[in-house]
């Protein structure tokens, strides 16, 4: 064998060699929390029905369901998948919930529409949406921008709510304090330390509330839930569970 065979050979046994050792190294570890949720849940999607559907995202309770529906809108630079990637989805049917999440008008996969261009069309859309997917006792989480639809509905009172969790929402200004005064729907409302703008001005309004209590998230922003999602969870899960 010529000098320059064996140096190939050699050259190809260093190559299979460093191949194999490739193979058989382990991967990283994978990350496992339970707190984010089962990836096995079974994430259904569909459109409401309708001139102007709305675009959805369900999960429904691994066991026996509770007695309430969770329904979670968004804030402006969101959409329901939001809540399928932090894994708040995935938890809650974990957890027994039947969990709804909602596209709003403009955003993520709904189109926009005329009926969002007033207060008394948001509650109204937000109400015929609830109708249209058989949501029952309905706990209302709302960040940010998604207030403009939530608080109209809250202030109306309907039977179909049975819980509220206010996340620094938009709107709070638009109602005087008899009118938060007014209403009796179990509140958790939530907000990050570091929100120096929204999370204080709708807080200030939001205390009328004769029945909620506060929770504020340290070392979390604006959209609190993203920054700190286990202590999020966390609070969400105590609520709900509260309200059974």
């Amino acid at each position: 064998m010529s000098r320059s065979q064996v140096a190939l050979l050699g050259l190809g046994l260093g190559l299979l060699f460093m191949l194999l050792l490739y193979v058989g190294l382990p991967g990283p570890p994978e990350q496992t929390s339970w707190l984010w949720g089962d990836s096995n849940v079974t994430i259904l999607a569909g459109l409401t029905p309708g001139s102007s559907p709305i675009f959805y995202r369900e999960v429904l309770p691994f066991h026996r369901a509770h007695r309430v529906d969770v329904v979670l809108l968004h804030g402006k630079a969101f959409s329901s998948r939001t809540w399928e990637q932090l894994g708040t989805l995935q938890l809650l049917a974990q957890r027994g919930y039947r969990a709804v999440a909602l596209d709003l008008p403009g955003f993520g996969n709904s189109a926009p529409s005329k009926e969002a261009s007033t207060e008394a069309g948001r509650a109204e859309l937000l109400e015929r949406v609830l109708q249209d997917l058989h949501v029952q006792n309905a706990v209302l989480v709302s960040p940010s921008l998604s207030g403009r639809y939530a608080l109209p509905f809250l202030m109306r009172g309907h039977h179909q709510l049975r819980g509220f969790v206010p996340i620094a929402p938009a709107s709070t200004q638009n109602y005087t304090q008899e009118q938060f005064q007014a209403v009796k729907t179990p509140t958790l409302i939530l907000y990050g330390e570091l929100d120096r703008t929204l999370a204080r001005e709708s807080l200030r309004q939001l205390r009328h509330l004769p029945n909620h209590s506060t929770v504020k998230l340290r070392n979390a922003g604006h959209a609190c839930y993203l920054h700190k999602p286990q202590d999020f969870h966390l609070e969400l899960l105590a609520f709900l569970d509260h309200l059974l």
